[in-house]
């Protein structure tokens, strides 16, 4: 959650972690910090807040060096402040960057006390560089040291490190928590994500589980697990650095929204033939996979386990296929009992969700001996576990608050439901009907998307608003589900959702004149009861806002507002009504002045439990 970014060069090393930092700002912006090591001198520079601060700070002080490291920082141990910030350094001469949670940090910490080191932040890192510190006293050799100091530690980390004994040497260290390399002209730089390395590289190494990396302007050195040498691969990225770029846009998560039906032209980029899905985009061996499943589990966590309890109507009712859906951070710990032959998918933008990887590993441990993971980012951790993969293509998502990835997992779900589905109840009329749907979904956003202007007036009545409830029925109730989560996460409104049905069983009682209660009605076998519904709601002065299908008969009251949305297709509606609800947030968000890219105590991926 938090964001690393380093390197090694032949140049002044800062404004290149300065820019890091800033294109992984949406991982973390409570503090950042970097060092830098300079004639064998180790100089360092925090700052409470955002990036920007930082780069205030080294205006007025600069310092300059060739080998450096940087952070910014998503608080988990010890609340945002200076002290708090990282780099954390011991005796001025090693720093450490670091991403993740030291579990046993509290035994190590009461130990380095009693040997009479000083600690200044209540951070979990700090017990790393003294630790680091304490191991090179007695070990000879920077690296063997750092390999000595990391097996005392549990729990996860990725790790960036510098010292002024080995003063061109800058060692990353990953278990647990994403790292790459990036592979410059006469010069490497290491960072959680590869976003922050794109304008000066484009050639990147994934670091494995249990890689230590030793690196220098004219070597690199990868240990595995087991400390043997080994080789990992150069990838070439195919992002580019204006790939993060909010470009016109006033917000990172405004673009994002406009970029859904690219985004979802490119989740179906190349997957059919002749309207006709190829397995084969899940991987070679699918189709032997898929001929054994009887059931599905989908873990996720988030906006992603929204997408999955959309997909589980979708497997039951389209493709008659039992189907779970469970929060990954709860699965592991419920002791569950899974069916024979049940296929394991996880679903996560980052594909280093803590909890989800987590919950895959705990379900082979159980015996699960398929999984898929849907997936935005290729080199993830999720996507190295899994048996079978089936990538979104959604591009970078910056925002916090996720769009485009979700949407873009809605449609890869519905792939998977084709494929699955054509063993068990889904007819060869059923898929060609919702191929050809899924083909139509761009054109359908972009007709979404025309409702901008109605929507920023609407979210005019929500400005002085504390509460709001989002109301949906079937497999548009975890569409309302998905509203309330964007409104709370980025304009930090209360918002619940609950299916219609369960009004009568409590929520009612909370109707009344300054509670807006939003709805999602498409035109579907559901919707006399929604209507029914909406009355309950109306009938006790409750301020009605209905995003109601534009074929629907209704007029508007005192009450009542109508928003009409361009008529689609049942099967994929809960798409195409999730646009609304993602434009209602950010500019309710907009109006109330909050920071809608990086809300206040969220990060983008969590990578921590």
């Amino acid at each position: 959650m938090c964001g690393i970014v380093g390197g090694v060069a032949q140049r002044n090393i800062v404004p290149i972690l300065l820019e890091g930092l800033k294109r992984l700002e949406y991982r973390g912006y409570d503090s950042a910090g970097l060092a830098v090591i300079n004639n064998q001198t180790l100089f360092r520079k925090r700052e409470l807040g955002k990036v920007k601060g930082l780069e205030a700070l080294l205006q007025v002080d600069p310092i300059f060096g060739p080998i450096g490291i940087a952070h910014t920082r998503w608080a988990t141990h010890g609340k945002p402040s200076t002290e708090n910030a990282h780099p954390h350094v011991s005796s001025n001469k090693v720093a450490v960057v670091h991403n993740g949670i030291i579990e046993n940090h509290e035994p190590l910490r009461g130990a380095l006390i009693d040997e009479g080191y000083l600690f200044t932040s209540e951070t979990d890192t700090e017990v790393i560089v003294h630790q680091l510190y304490q191991t090179m006293e007695h070990t000879q050799g920077f690296l063997k040291a750092v390999k000595l100091m990391v097996k005392k530690l549990e729990g996860a980390y990725a790790l960036g490190i510098i010292c002024t004994e080995e003063p061109d040497t800058l060692i990353a260290c990953r278990k647990g928590s994403p790292l790459v390399i990036g592979v410059g002209i006469g010069e490497y730089f290491i960072a959680s994500d590869v976003a922050a390395l794109l304008p000066v590289t484009q050639r990147f190494i994934f670091l494995e589980e249990g890689d230590i990396a030793s690196i220098s302007i004219d070597k690199l050195i990868i240990y595995d697990a087991n400390d043997e040498v080994v080789t990992r691969p150069v990838k070439e990225s195919q992002l580019t650095a204006d790939s993060v770029d909010k470009g016109d846009y006033r917000h990172y998560m405004l673009k994002e929204i406009y970029e859904q039906p690219f985004a979802i032209s490119q989740a179906l980029e190349g997957r059919f033939i002749n309207n006709r899905l190829q397995e084969n985009c899940f991987g070679h061996k699918a189709a032997e996979v898929f001929d054994t499943i009887k059931s599905i589990q989908i873990l996720a966590c988030g906006t992603s386990y929204h997408a999955g309890l959309v997909a589980r109507y979708w497997f039951e009712r389209l493709a008659r296929v039992p189907c779970n859906i469970e929060v990954a951070s709860e699965f592991r710990y419920r002791n569950p009992v899974l069916a024979e032959n049940t296929l394991i998918v996880t679903i996560s933008q980052s594909g280093e969700t803590a909890d989800t990887l987590a919950a895959l590993q705990e379900a082979k441990r159980l015996g699960a001996k398929y999984s898929l993971a849907i997936c935005n980012v290729p080199e993830s951790s999720l996507v190295r576990e899994s048996d079978l993969v089936l990538m979104t293509r959604a591009g970078p998502e910056i925002g916090v608050a996720s769009t485009k990835a979700f949407t873009t997992q809605l449609t890869a779900l519905m792939l998977l439901v084709i494929a699955v589905g054509r063993r068990f109840e889904l007819t060869e009329a059923m898929e060609q009907k919702i191929s050809s749907d899924l083909f139509k979904l761009p054109r359908k956003i972009e007709a979404v998307l025309k409702l901008d202007d109605q929507i920023k007036v609407l979210a005019e009545q929500f400005a002085e608003k504390e509460h709001a409830l989002f109301l949906g029925r079937g497999s548009h109730y975890p569409i309302a589900m998905e509203g309330a989560l964007k409104l709370k996460e980025i304009s930090y409104i209360h918002a619940e959702a609950y299916p219609a049905g369960e009004l009568k069983h409590g929520p009612l009682a909370l109707i009344d004149s300054e509670m807006p209660v939003i709805t999602v009605a498409p035109n579907n076998s559901l919707l006399e009861k929604l209507k029914s519904n909406i009355q309950e709601v109306s009938a006790r002065g409750g301020q009605l806002i209905v995003f109601m299908d534009e074929t629907l008969a209704s007029a508007a009251s005192e009450n009542v507002q109508i928003i009409k949305v361009p008529q689609v297709e049942n099967e994929i509606s809960p798409i195409i009504y999730t646009i609304p609800l993602q434009l209602l947030s950010y500019y309710v968000a907009v109006l109330k002045g909050t920071d809608v890219d990086q809300p206040r105590n969220l990060a983008k991926s969590v990578t921590v439990e």
